[in-house]
């Protein structure tokens, strides 16, 4: 379950610093797996922000309907 603090835009940022570091050939093996760790977890966290984003229209677009019909 997220944090009611998550911040989805700079969860994306951060993923897009995570790949252009993991690009660099200046860090080490366990760098990049600290750096792979965290990114998956990020990708998971905005991969959940964006299914209940989506549920959230899903359950207003029926009600709007219902509402009109």
């Amino acid at each position: 379950m997220l944090s009611k603090d998550f911040d989805f835009e700079k969860s994306i940022k951060e993923l897009e610093k995570i790949a252009a570091s993991l690009e660099n050939e200046q860090i080490t093996l366990d760098e990049s797996i600290a750096l792979f760790e965290k990114g998956v977890k990020l990708s998971k966290d905005c991969s959940e922000y964006l299914e209940s984003a989506k549920q959230k229209i899903i359950t207003l677009t029926e009600k709007e309907s219902e509402d009109n019909g």
